[in-house]
């Protein structure tokens, strides 16, 4: 007795030794996958992020030693930037978040005819990005290069200056924008409508739904997590706009070096030799940033799954 009870403790002792020996292998495997993000979050946020704080608490040089998140908020030049970014996200992000939706959904109606030719459609203006985006809008907007000149001169814009003025750009950047970011989203949402379950959508059928109420009813609230992960990414890209508004000004001579907040920051750093009221007002953005996307992801349940649900 005392034999087998012996061999029997030895074996599950065993036992737990080689489940334990492989789940550090599977821990180990692990933290080797995560290893590139991790050093990638702490190079480029969490060390920059600390610093950012860190010189924030420095005088600032705008108020001769004065708090810097006092310089970066009493600064004349703040309240403009505020209005001109919040113009902008005003026309922008609604346009972003309906239009993709609405399209996506189009595309999901009409996938067996022209599903994946449409996609491919949509994508190619996010192939031009960033700079080499603005100077192409550049160019097609210019009435005296651009091909659509004819077009141009016949509701009313003869010229560089009747175009790139200060009311135009909201605008012109929220077009910029959504051309060149909504054809990804498209893809994306589609790939969440794709999987909604077809018993779902029959049953929506037999219920006598027609296309909009199953779009409206159905398909937009089971992928409404998709659609407050698009909202975050885009409230953050937009309210730091900096490279549009930047390059128009220095081809175009409009809009200033302080039209977006992320100007006023760079002129602060660069202009001022300020770095603390440049790093207060980026905590600034960073906090409003988190904010929204917080509130988005707690209402849109980003995060639920079967579980929580």
């Amino acid at each position: 007795m005392t034999e087998a009870t012996t061999r029997t403790h030895s074996l599950r002792h065993a036992t737990r030794t080689r489940v334990s020996l492989r789940r550090d292998r599977s821990n180990a495997f692990g933290w080797l996958l995560a290893s590139p993000y991790v050093i990638g979050l702490t190079l480029f946020s969490i060390l920059p992020l600390a610093y950012a704080v860190y010189e924030s608490l420095q005088p600032s040089t705008s108020l001769s030693g004065g708090n810097a998140f006092v310089a970066a908020f009493t600064d004349f030049r703040l309240i403009p930037a505020l209005v001109n970014v919040g113009t902008y996200m005003a026309i922008y992000l609604p346009i972003m978040v309906v239009g993709t939706v609405v399209l996506a959904l189009l595309v999901d109606v009409q996938q067996r005819r022209f599903g994946v030719f449409i996609r491919l459609v949509y994508v190619l203006p996010g192939v031009i990005t960033g700079s080499a985006s603005v100077l192409l809008w550049y160019l097609m907007l210019e009435p005296k290069t651009s091909p659509f000149g004819p077009v141009l001169n016949l509701i009313g814009f003869h010229s560089n200056s009747d175009m790139f003025i200060g009311r135009n750009l909201p605008v012109l950047f929220a077009l910029m924008a959504f051309a060149t970011g909504f054809g990804q989203w498209v893809v994306v949402l589609h790939g969440s409508l794709q999987s909604i379950s077809g018993d779902v959508l029959e049953a929506a059928k037999i219920d006598g739904a027609n296309d909009l109420q199953t779009a409206l009813q159905i398909k937009v609230p089971l992928i409404a997590k998709y659609i407050s992960y698009m909202l975050v990414l885009s409230f953050a890209g937009a309210l730091q706009i900096f490279a549009e508004p930047l390059i128009l000004d220095t081809i175009a001579n409009v809009g200033g070096a302080t039209w977006s907040i992320n100007q006023l920051g760079l002129y602060f750093a660069f202009n001022n030799g300020d770095f603390a009221s440049a790093a207060a007002l980026s905590l600034v953005l960073l906090v409003a940033c988190l904010i929204v996307a917080v509130l988005t992801i707690r209402k849109g349940g980003l995060f639920n799954t079967e579980v929580t649900e």
